[in-house]
């Protein structure tokens, strides 16, 4: 069986309402679609976004190594007779995770089980959930706690770093009760010093952790050493070599696994073997979504995972999406699809009305 066909398709899915955080504002999250096509028909799909707001590779450069590097190295590969392909270095984190993906999805169908069995879990169950809140005036930020509180969420996430984040946190908390979990997101926007004032300010409503409130690990660490709230790196962890460091510089309690930062599965549960992690969405479209509940899956049977919920129900912020079958929110918790490999299917014509 060999691949005939390699295919980058950039898209863009619309955002319910603008994506508001300290690091700027959306108003569709854009992404390329990766095919790996088999003389048999098999596909095997993946999932490049772009971390651009964070300094990363765009998207016209993403679809750049996809078509000019990816593709020219897996075109004719044998998949049951050559050794697997080996790329050119260099590749940015979210093209080296869509490849990785793209492999492993087609690999699983292959074998005809779904891919949490193929990376080694022996059960696969639904992952608890937080809802993502975007910034905006407190009362919003507070209402849009409710609703989805309404739909079973019982853990929220704050972007913060904003005028008036003190008062968002209060009124999400009036919003939601004592008993649900808050936790803030500064995406690495504060100094080490307006870092530790913001969370005292924060902390008398029980906050469950903050997410990168200093730009790296050296001021992680002096946060963390000045405030009571649980530290988790997001940004300043993107490999193992950097778990390593935070670990070393006693920097956060936890990190945040994304794949598309750390470049895929692989590097992810070598990460999850320094630090204890959760997984969050990099704004991901259904493939990328489902890449992480499926890892997620691997990981509990690595015994990495922290015992939270996990930011992956980030589907619900989109208009529309791309898939005929992908992941569903149900209660507060995301569920996979049945099948072998990812379990996602495309819809053609959805995927043709979005494409850039």
């Amino acid at each position: 069986m060999r691949i005939v066909g390699v295919d980058a398709v950039p898209y863009a899915l619309p955002f319910r309402d603008p994506y508001v955080t300290a690091r700027g504002r959306l108003e569709r999250r854009e992404m390329a679609l990766l095919r790996l096509r088999t003389d048999q028909g098999i596909q095997g799909l993946g999932e490049a976004v772009p971390l651009s707001l964070r300094g990363g590779a765009s998207l016209s450069e993403i679809v750049r190594e996809l078509r000019e590097v990816v593709a020219p190295a897996l075109l004719g590969l044998d998949l049951e007779a050559d050794p697997p392909a080996r790329l050119a270095g260099g590749l940015s984190a979210p093209t080296a995770a869509a490849v990785e993906v793209a492999r492993l999805d087609l690999a699983s169908k292959l074998s005809g089980i779904p891919l949490w069995g193929l990376l080694g879990a022996a059960s696969s169950a639904p992952v608890e959930c937080n809802a993502t809140l975007v910034a905006g005036p407190p009362a919003a930020v507070a209402a849009d706690a409710a609703r989805w509180a309404e739909r079973g969420f019982r853990t929220f996430k704050l972007k913060v770093g904003v005028p008036g984040d003190v008062g968002q946190v209060e009124a999400v908390r009036q919003a939601v009760g004592p008993e649900a979990g808050i936790r803030v997101d500064a995406n690495g926007t504060w100094s080490p010093q307006e870092a530790v004032l913001r969370l005292t300010a924060m902390e008398r409503h029980r906050i469950e952790l903050a997410e990168q409130p200093a730009a790296d690990l050296e001021g992680l660490a002096a946060v963390r050493s000045q405030t009571a709230i649980p530290i988790a790196a997001d940004e300043s962890v993107a490999s193992p070599a950097e778990a390593q460091r935070a670990v070393e510089l006693d920097a956060c309690q936890l990190a945040t696994l994304k794949l598309a930062k750390t470049g895929g599965i692989g590097p992810a549960r070598a990460i999850a073997s320094r630090l204890p992690v959760y997984l969050s969405s990099s704004l991901d479209g259904p493939v990328g979504i489902a890449a992480a509940a499926h890892a997620l899956q691997a990981l509990r049977e690595d015994g990495a995972v922290a015992p939270l919920a996990h930011g992956l129900a980030t589907q619900l912020l989109f208009r529309d999406t791309i898939a005929s079958v992908e992941c569903e929110v149900r209660g507060g918790s995301l569920r996979l699809p049945e099948g072998s490999g990812l379990g996602v299917e495309i819809d053609e014509g959805a995927l043709e009305r979005h494409r850039l």
